[in-house]
Parts: structure tokens; C-alpha cells; sequence
């Protein structure tokens, strides 16, 4: 069928408005970051957020800045008005909005109540908007500063609405604006109210330290370092986590740049890059960076979010953030983070629970005798009591002959880290970490097949987590499932987690680790992540947890008692991130190198 060809015509004001906020108010935690973009560049000393069903139903910015007079209002609810920009100069922009189009877009999707006092006028003027038409225009009494109200966000667009998340899910992305803006400007004083409950309240006059420690985490104040680079115009400062303090997803990196909270993707490359040879490949840095550089270097005019940016020399701030991260966590800082001896603390922490009854058949080898199996399980647990009693014993020389084990019987360590045994055909390279990863992953597979909650160690003193209040709604969302696996969690507070049992298997670990990783899978894969197949990726980050660390040194027993669970374990060629956990090198090959064939 032809087209019909129709006359171009000029769209009305209400679509225009519309279409912009499809670009600019994306959900509720769009349109709050730009009311309290809009509060900071008024010059308030003190914000304050009040939100009801993580946005959804109320937003509510309420600043002391400099105000607005009635025609001022007016002149705010009209596309591509703003005072940010006294000049054609749009490069050098100093203000986080300068668009002028947050307020009109905003107004076409919601119902606004806009109240303002400027610092001169007699009385405060309140003008409503509902989804772009003025419904009232009038005095108020508002104490000089500025409140604008956003009721019922797409009450009257259903198509944008049904697009929305839960309230818990808009909060938990509310919440991070919020979080984000006030590490950009420790000079201001921030409050965050959510259904009637403050959840943020910090005091204008922080440091930079103290404001990130705060809002990111408190450990971060002892474990981080003090960054500090400046080349010509160019100035990068801020917090770094140290290598050994990580994180599973890199939620828990903030950047700015002339204040700007940015998701950049040449920053976030390059800080990757700096940590690149300090941090497995799955993990992440916590930090909190702050570049500034001249207005006319970096053009923030790129995306209507306002979070990207583009610098004119790219390979300058890459080199900058890379060469001042390594510098600070080489030579600013030889610290690393540390816990409490784990086996020392846990006769202190936790009362014993009957550990789960060995295998009956070999599942790796099926031609072993059962009798095999029944050794290998006592060898076990031989080899769980002997690794986590401190102090590790040294490997001493073995003089067994050479058994028919697959893998042989061990001779030693190298580096602390690989084991080397000798089998019947050959030598064989065991990765111990990666090994003992396996067999702690598939032992909490089998514990939750089975009928009941699988073995649990109960801590005789329940530990407190403390986590933001997203990642404690996702644990507590998660209890149910994973109670089933041994890690038993309540809430205690609305930011922090009791926990009073982990899986056997892991017993004498870190908790709090262990508690902070399982919330970062859960932010990562979503709300079904213990369903299904992604239930795997927990139980990845519970062994892990549970592993005997690269760099432990090993006794002869306790690396046989390894290489014999090996064998009779599933899937236990690779370790849970699909490397390979052993090699062999046949007696052939050995021969080959040597020239002998």
C-alpha cells in the first residue's frame, strides 16, 4: 500500500513537551536529579527529599537557595528557558543544568506544584501544573528558597507507566542519585525522607573524606587512599579502596567531573585499567573520584541525562586517573585489608552443628569402590579441620610410593599455591584455590537438592551487617531461599542484616564478606537470581568464600585429602568461573622436553 505524503506541520507545545521527557524524566530518580541539580545551582546550603513509593507517588525538593519571583516561575515552565546561561557560550557551562527543558518535561507527565520565595520579595507564589495545563496561580507562604511538588508521575501517560518497577526498585534508583549528588557537594547539607523514614541526613561543612565514608561506606575511612594528581589545569582528587577491599559490581564507584556525577565509559575503563593487575577479573574497586578540568576541555553537552561526557584530549584523563590511582595504592599506602583470624575467632563465634554424612557412590569415577568414596570422605574432613587450624603446617617431604589415584599422591607446593602430585602416568599441577572453589560449590549444590535446609553452622553471637537499605531489601526479599543453603538472615534496622547461620561448609569465613557479595549478585542479576540456573551464581560466591586461599601453605595430608575429594566430586576439572583447576603432563610429554623421545 502507498504512503499517503502529509504536509510537515508544527508539532503543539504539549507533544513537544512530551517527547522531551521521554529523553530527560526516564523514571522517578530522573526527574529528582534534576530538581536537586536545580537546588544546587539556586546556591542552597541545605536540600531536603521527600519521597512516598520510591517516587512514584511523591517527590518533594525543598531548598534554601535564592528563589524565584512569580514571573520567574512562569518563565521556568516554558521549554529552553533557563538563567544558567547568560550567553551563547554553551561550552563553558559551570552550572549541572543549563538545558532548560527538566521543568517543562517534567510538568507534561506529572502533576507540579512549584513554590518560590526569592530572597528580596515580600511573599512566596505557588503556580500547579497537572500533565501541562495550569490548573492554579497565587500566593503562598514558603520562607525564602524554592519547593516543587511531582505528584502521580504518569498518572495520565498509562503506556510510560506500566514501564516503571516496583517502588522498592524506583527507590533503590532514587536513592543513588541522591547519594551521588551529595558526594558531588559536600558544602551542602542533605536530608532524604522515604514513606515518612529519613534514610540519608548529612551536615553541610564535610570533608571529602568524611562525606564518602559516610555515604559509601564506613569501612572505606580504613581502608582507602588519599588520591591527588594534578597536571597544568588539570586536577584529579578523591578516596580509592584499597585492591584487597572489593566489590562484586561496580555500583560502588562514583565519579565527577566539575562536580558532575558521570557514568563515563573512558573513565570507567580507566579505572579498570589502574586496578587491572590488583583485582580479579569479577571484582571491583570502591572509590569515589573528582576531576576537574577548564569548562572548555569537556563538553557535558552530549546526552539530555547529562551523564556522559566528552573531553577533548581523551588520552590525557585516562593517563591522569590511571597514573594517579597507581601511584596512591603503590607508594601513598602499603596497607591491605584485613579481618580477624578466622579460625581463631571461630571457637568464640560459633556452636557446632552435626556436619553432613560422606557420599555413598563415587560420582566423578564411578569404577572406585564405594570403599574408596568412604576413605576420600574421611580424608576430607581430616583436610577441613587441619586447613583451617591455625598455624598452617609446612609441607613435609612424602614417601608414599606412587598409588593408582587419577591424580596421584602430592609431592609439594609451589608458590603456596599449586600443588604438584605424581600419578601413575605422570605429574600433575593442581590449582588449590580453584579446586577447593569446586568442592565447596558442588558440596552446597547437593546440600540444597536434597530434602530440608541444608547443614548449617550457627553463630553463637548473630553478626550485624550493615548494607545501603536497597541491598538489605533484596536480602531480605532473597531469606526464604537462601535459609535453604544454610546463610540465615533477618533484617535488623533499615540498613543492616543480622545474620545467625552460614552454610556449613563455610564455616570460620568471612561474614561480612560473604553477606556484602551475595547482595552484590543480588543487584546484579535481578530478583530471580535464586531461581533456576542463576541460583548457581550465589552458591559461586558462597564458595568462594568458603576456599582455601592461593598463597596458603598446605601438609602433605591435607593436599592428598584435596586431590582425593577431587576425584569422587563432579565437575571438579573446572573451577566455578570455567578455568581449569588441574593438569597433567604425561610421562611422553615429560620425556619430549627432555629430548629422551
Amino acid at each position: 500500500m502507498a504512503q499517503t505524503l502529509r504536509t510537515i506541520r508544527r508539532l503543539p507545545e504539549n507533544l513537544v513537551n512530551r517527547i522531551a521527557a521521554g529523553e530527560v524524566v526516564e523514571r522517578p530518580a530522573s526527574a529528582l536529579k534534576e530538581l536537586v541539580e536545580n537546588a544546587i545551582d539556586a546556591g542552597a546550603s541545605h536540600i531536603s527529599v521527600r519521597l512516598a513509593d520510591g517516587g512514584l507517588s511523591l517527590i518533594e525538593v525543598t531548598d534554601d537557595g535564592c528563589g524565584m519571583r512569580a514571573d520567574e516561575i512562569a518563565l521556568a515552565l516554558e521549554r529552553h528557558a533557563t538563567s544558567k546561561l547568560p550567553d551563547e557560550a554553551i561550552e563553558m557551562v559551570a552550572t549541572l543544568g543549563f538545558r532548560g527543558e527538566a521543568l517543562p518535561s517534567i510538568a507534561s507527565v506529572a502533576r507540579v506544584t512549584i513554590e518560590s520565595r526569592a530572597g528580596t520579595a515580600g511573599e512566596a507564589w505557588a503556580r500547579v501544573v497537572d500533565h501541562g495545563m495550569v490548573v492554579s496561580d497565587g500566593p503562598a507562604a514558603l520562607p525564602p528558597g524554592t519547593r516543587v511538588r511531582v505528584e502521580d508521575l504518569f498518572g495520565k501517560v498509562p503506556a510510560r507507566r506500566k514501564f516503571l518497577r516496583s517502588p522498592r526498585a524506583e527507590w533503590a534508583a532514587s536513592l543513588d542519585v541522591v547519594r551521588r549528588l551529595a558526594l558531588a557537594r559536600p558544602d551542602i547539607g542533605f536530608t532524604l525522607e522515604h514513606d515518612g523514614r529519613r534514610a540519608l541526613s548529612v551536615q553541610p561543612g564535610d570533608t571529602l573524606a568524611a562525606r564518602t565514608a559516610q555515604l559509601v561506606a564506613r569501612e572505606l575511612h580504613d581502608n582507602a587512599v588519599a588520591v591527588d594528581l594534578v597536571r597544568g589545569d588539570f586536577h584529579l582528587m578523591g578516596v580509592a579502596g584499597l585492591p584487597t577491599y572489593n566489590r562484586g559490581v561496580a555500583d560502588h564507584q562514583y565519579l565527577f567531573v566539575n562536580g558532575r556525577p558521570v557514568k563515563d565509559k573512558l573513565l570507567i575503563g580507566a579505572v579498570r585499567g589502574a586496578y587491572a593487575d590488583m583485582l580479579a577479573r569479577d571484582r571491583h574497586a570502591v572509590l569515589a573520584l573528582f576531576l576537574e578540568v577548564p569548562p572548555e576541555d569537556v563538553d557535558v553537552n552530549v546526552h539530555p541525562a547529562k551523564t556522559e561526557v566528552r573531553f577533548r584530549d581523551p588520552a590525557l584523563v585516562r593517563g591522569m586517573i590511571v597514573s594517579g590511582l597507581r601511584q596512591a595504592l603503590t607508594t601513598g599506602d602499603r596497607r591491605s585489608a584485613q579481618t580477624p583470624d578466622a579460625a581463631a575467632m571461630r571457637a568464640w563465634q560459633a556452636e557446632p552443628i552435626a556436619p553432613a554424612a560422606a557420599p555413598q557412590t563415587n560420582l566423578f569415577f564411578p569404577s572406585q569402590p564405594a570403599a574408596r568414596v568412604s576413605e576420600a570422605g574421611q580424608a576430607w574432613r581430616g583436610y577441613e579441620a587441619a586447613i583451617m587450624a591455625p598455624p598452617a603446617a609446612r609441607a613435609e617431604p612424602a614417601v608414599e610410593a606412587v598409588p593408582s589415584h587419577p591424580l596421584g599422591v602430592a609431592r609439594g607446593q609451589i608458590a603456596a599455591t599449586y600443588i604438584v602430585a605424581e600419578a601413575e602416568d605422570g605429574l600433575v599441577l593442581v590449582d588449590q584455590h580453584a579446586a577447593h572453589e569446586r568442592l565447596v560449590l558442588e558440596r552446597l549444590r547437593a546440600a540444597g537438592a536434597g530434602e530440608g535446609a541444608a547443614p548449617a553452622q550457627a553463630l553463637l553471637l548473630p553478626e550485624v551487617v550493615e548494607l545501603d537499605e536497597p541491598s538489605c531489601d533484596r536480602l531480605e526479599e532473597a531469606a526464604c531461599e537462601l535459609a535453604a543453603y544454610g546463610l540465615a538472615l533477618e533484617r535488623f534496622g533499615p540498613a543492616a542484616m543480622l545474620v545467625r547461620s552460614v552454610p556449613a561448609v563455610l564455616k570460620g569465613g568471612d561474614v561480612q564478606a560473604l553477606v556484602r557479595d551475595v547482595a552484590d549478585d543480588l543487584a546484579k542479576n535481578g530478583a530471580a537470581l535464586l531461581l533456576g540456573e542463576k541460583r548457581d551464581l550465589v552458591l559461586a560466591t558462597m564458595a568462594c568464600h568458603g576456599s582455601v586461599r592461593a598463597g596458603r601453605v598446605l601438609s602433605v595430608a591435607e593436599m592428598n585429602a584435596l586431590l582425593r575429594e577431587m576425584e569422587v566430586t563432579p565437575r571438579s576439572g573446572q573451577c566455578n568461573h570455567g578455568r581449569p583447576t588441574w593438569v597433567k603432563l604425561a610421562h611422553g610429554d615429560i620425556e619430549k622436553l627432555f629430548g629422551r623421545k
